[in-house]
């Protein structure tokens, strides 16, 4: 039997975690680069059993399922990866799990975005370690409106938050009821107002077909020309290109991004050169207690399979 663990960028699966159970029974290869052609991640994954893939890095489409006649199991971090093709697993016999995550670091990254923005850290950083001292002005959070667009469990922690530093919130999303809204303090607005009067715009929607593209340019032009949008979701949530360029003209404050659609970000792409934002390589997830729950969470899965005992299916498979 043949263990693949995929994207494993910061080299720490094996050190997450006990896989002693796992290596006394199978043989486990770990792979820290990661590929976009889908030819090139089939050859690479051919004489795989089992893969372990890290949520939404490489995609299983039907199309690479079927160039996989030899997998049994993919077992994805945490409970929900659209990134898989889970009719296509069930049509070709191959089982899909999941592992349990901690659910909370991505509103934390999502506050360290903020007040990066806020109070110019990336930036003031930078300048010091150049040589030099204060350059610019920090803004205060006190007073300032937070836009969330989607109440669920990532965007009513960003309220909690919120509220803690005396901000006014405000809230989205396409079924976002008054109760909900209620239950944490938060004033329910239509999408214009959630653009208009935000301060600081915060996204914690899922992607789906439905909030594809769901911040245009129209969207973005309605917002404060002081304003911020953070994004720690999914990158196609916004139009990219719409955000680049409303970035450009300083049509807003600035932006700190986290997702992208294409990832790695490319060498190349403008985010990288733009001098109003705060960008970080898709870390909301990324924290020691999260790791830990994924990968241990990779051995159960297939503990449990080697014993004919699979669990943790993944939704919808």
């Amino acid at each position: 039997m043949r263990v693949a663990i995929l994207d494993d960028y910061q080299n720490t699966a094996l050190e997450s975690a006990d896989w002693s159970s796992v290596t006394s029974q199978a043989a486990v290869d770990v792979y820290s680069d990661h590929i976009h052609d889908e030819d090139a991640v089939a050859a690479r994954l051919q004489d795989y059993e089992i893969i372990c893939a890290m949520r939404e890095r490489t995609p299983f489409p039907r199309s690479l399922i079927e160039k996989l006649p030899n997998l049994k199991l993919i077992i994805s971090s945490g409970m929900r990866n659209r990134g898989i093709d889970t009719d296509a697993a069930k049509d070709n016999d191959v089982i899909v799990c999941g592992s349990k995550s901690v659910g909370k670091p991505t509103a934390e990254l999502a506050w360290g975005l903020i007040l990066g923005l806020a109070r110019k850290i990336p930036a003031e950083d930078s300048n010091i370690r150049a040589g030099g001292w204060q350059q610019t002005v920090g803004e205060g959070l006190i007073g300032k409106t937070l836009g969330i667009a989607g109440l669920g469990n990532l965007g009513s922690r960003m309220a909690v938050i919120a509220k803690a530093f005396d901000m006014n919130v405000i809230a989205w999303s396409q079924n976002l009821t008054q109760e909900r809204c209620d239950e944490f303090g938060v004033q329910l607005v239509s999408k214009d107002d959630l653009m208009v009067q935000s301060d600081y715009l915060t996204i914690h929607l899922i992607l789906s077909d439905r909030t594809r593209g769901l911040i245009g340019a129209d969207d973005l032009a309605r917002m404060k020309s002081t304003a911020y949008i953070v994004n720690t979701a999914r990158g196609p949530i916004i139009d990219e290109d719409a955000l680049v360029d409303c970035l450009k003209r300083k049509a807003i404050g600035g932006a700190g991004i986290d997702v992208f659609s294409v990832e790695p970000l490319p060498a190349d792409h403008p985010f990288r050169g733009l001098d109003n934002t705060v960008i970080t390589p898709h870390l909301g997830y990324v924290e020691q207690d999260n790791y830990g729950s994924y990968f241990n969470g990779y051995i159960e899965a297939i503990d449990a399979f080697l014993k004919g005992e699979p669990k943790n299916f993944l939704g919808g498979y």
